[in-house]
């Protein structure tokens, strides 16, 4: 690298790290790198386009059950729930006509949900159990994930059903479209605010508090609101003037995208929560470790322990500050500035 570009490099490097505004946004950013939680970002997205359609078909049977006998209050529930549902929810609001509810089409698709939101959420505890470097050994079990999951998805889905009735009713009771618009809002706000709180209070096996996941959940309601209404943007903008056949096509691939791009900033919220509890800010952008930068390498190497008879120690060819800065958890690093191991020391689990 050039002197001049080098030299330039380290200025902005120590420019950041001296800014908590800029070096906190840099920490989220390079630790979702680290982490590769764009890969598991897929995984969510993969099992979440599922997920909406099997639970499409549930909402509709339930209704067409529940309210057999009141046609414009079926329709009522159906738009208020479709309206939140992203990209393609506005475009197949129209082409559903009178709903008839079916035990068939119920059970198949309660077990087309509990399938694919148990997938939704394994996918997330999978990533927040990587992204908070909870030890493979520690992870919950085969039983335990499945039942947290199933917790989540009740909570959600009773919240979500009651908010989504309210908000019917108000509009078939007449209220104004403007108020309408205005519960419609804060109900989908609290929702989100409570969905993305629980998953990252529940859905992990590390010792977080309710208090110390609110930020990423604030910020994951906040980009899932904007995002809603960017698929609105390309329903009206991509889609109103395609044919039939390329715009089904379009819906599809506008669904997959905006699904994967949700999962990835949900996983960005959830860093945050990381960052701000450990303080693992400011990071190095020069190749330099701080402290910050060998507490998430650390992190690294702990997350891979599968057995309590497994011992891991991580070592750097640098003084890092003696055993006081040594974090006391799953691993512990020996530093000498040979970058040889000397007297191993080690995590029994």
């Amino acid at each position: 690298m050039p002197v001049k570009v080098a030299h330039a490099v380290r200025r902005l490097d120590g420019w950041q790290q001296r800014s908590p505004a800029v070096a906190i946004p840099i920490a989220v950013i390079k630790k979702f790198f680290d982490d590769s939680a764009d890969a598991l970002g897929v995984q969510i997205a993969y099992w979440g386009f599922f997920s909406v359609f099997a639970l499409l078909l549930v909402f509709t049977s339930i209704l067409g059950f529940v309210f057999q006998n009141d046609p414009s209050l079926q329709h009522e529930l159906l738009d208020s729930t479709l309206e939140r549902m992203p990209v393609i929810g506005p475009q197949i609001s129209g082409s559903i006509g009178t709903l008839t509810g079916s035990a068939v089409a119920i059970a198949v698709g309660l077990v087309g949900a509990l399938w694919t939101g148990l997938g939704v959420t394994l996918a997330i505890g999978t990533a927040l159990d990587r992204i908070w470097a909870v030890p493979q050994v520690q992870r919950a079990g085969f039983l335990n994930a499945r039942v947290r999951g199933l917790l989540v998805l009740l909570s959600v889905g009773t919240i979500n059903v009651l908010a989504t009735v309210a908000v019917g009713l108000a509009t078939a009771g007449g209220v104004g479209t403007e108020l309408t618009q205005v519960l419609s809002l804060i109900a989908a706000a609290v929702i989100d605010l409570v969905l993305f709180t629980a998953s990252f209070r529940l859905l992990t096996t590390a010792p977080v508090t309710t208090r110390q996941v609110l930020p990423g959940a604030v910020l994951a309601s906040g980009c899932w609101l904007s995002l809603q209404a960017l698929g609105g943007v390309f329903l009206t903008q991509v889609l109103a003037g395609s044919s039939q056949t390329y715009g089904g096509f379009a819906a599809v691939v506008g669904l997959l995208t905006w699904l994967l791009i949700a999962a990835e900033l949900v996983l960005i919220a959830a860093e945050l929560n990381v960052v701000l509890v450990r303080r693992l800010w400011p990071r190095s952008l020069t190749g330099e470790l701080l402290d910050t930068d060998k507490q998430v390498l650390r992190d690294s190497a702990c997350r891979v322990q599968a057995d309590l008879r497994q011992h891991i120690t991580v070592t750097f060819a640098e003084h890092d500050g003696g055993p006081d800065e040594r974090r006391s958890g799953d691993a512990r690093s020996d530093d000498s500035p040979s970058g040889q191991q000397s007297s191993p020391r080690v995590y029994d689990g």
